[in-house]
């Protein structure tokens, strides 16, 4: 990373690495970002095709549990040097949604925000108590002054402009008012939204269900995002989506979102 003059930091949910490692490799191999966070895994950190991305220039940080989570940090040439994995604020969490990690003098936090369907019940507190220490540890970070990145899947739709129709997701707990007044508790803290804010393209979808045609139809969310410190936002150069890999045969139903920064 020594010598970048710029920085190409993604996100991208992977929905599962193992079985759409294709789709992955494909994006790598022609976007060529610099980091990468990786969520929803769904290995464990034994399982994680650490080779295969070696192959490739990547180096990683795994933070893998079976089922529906995990989370990982690429790193084209040596891997990003580990600060902290999981959340503070609860002892007894044991799922892997979150990972932290120091690239070229940036920290990169890694997260996958639980779903927290269906709404009401444990599950959705789960999700807004999850939200909270995840707030909390933001505020925290923000306060150092160093430049940190806070990327993932976040599982909030922000605001109905961000939803090609609220219709059928009224009671969805990605558009319910608890979690979305918590991401806004984030901003007012000083996070930068890269994808709305950005020097790049408008707003844009990141995630389509593999129901009901949504991609076909262009059916989209935003739930995934890339939050910048402040001193990160003068950096800030071209932001997107790559829509196209959503495309792929056996792609995850999310696309990349990525970031350049500026040395």
């Amino acid at each position: 990373m020594i010598g970048v003059l710029r920085m190409r930091i993604a996100t991208y949910n992977v929905n599962g690495i193992v079985r759409r490692f294709e789709p992955l490799r494909a994006w790598l191999d022609v976007t060529r970002p610099d980091v990468v966070c990786l969520q929803e895994l769904k290995c464990e950190t034994s399982a994680f095709p650490a080779d295969k991305l070696r192959d490739l220039g990547y180096s990683a940080l795994v933070h893998g549990q079976r089922t529906w989570n995990g989370v990982a940090i690429l790193a084209r040439g040596d891997a990003p040097l580990e600060i902290r994995r999981g959340l503070p604020g609860d002892d007894a969490d044991k799922q892997s949604r979150y990972l932290e990690g120091a690239v070229n003098g940036i920290i990169v936090g890694c997260l996958y925000a639980p779903n927290g369907n269906p709404q009401p019940g444990p599950k959705f507190d789960y999700k807004l108590a999850w939200h909270d220490r995840l707030n909390r540890h933001a505020a925290g970070l923000i306060k150092t002054g160093h430049p940190v990145i806070l990327a993932g899947d976040y599982n909030v739709v922000p605001t109905d402009a961000d939803i090609y129709s609220t219709a059928s997701w009224q009671d969805n707990a990605l558009l319910q008012p608890g979690p979305r007044a918590a991401y806004r508790r984030l901003l007012r803290q000083g996070w930068t939204d890269a994808l709305k804010n950005g020097k790049g393209q408008a707003p844009a979808y990141t995630y389509w269900s593999y129901l009901r045609n949504r991609w076909s139809r262009d059916a989209g969310l935003r739930i995934d995002h890339m939050l910048l410190s402040p001193s990160m936002v003068p950096r800030i150069g071209d932001v997107g989506v790559d829509r196209s890999v959503r495309g792929l045969a056996g792609a995850s139903d999310h696309a990349p979102v990525w970031v350049e920064i500026s040395a």
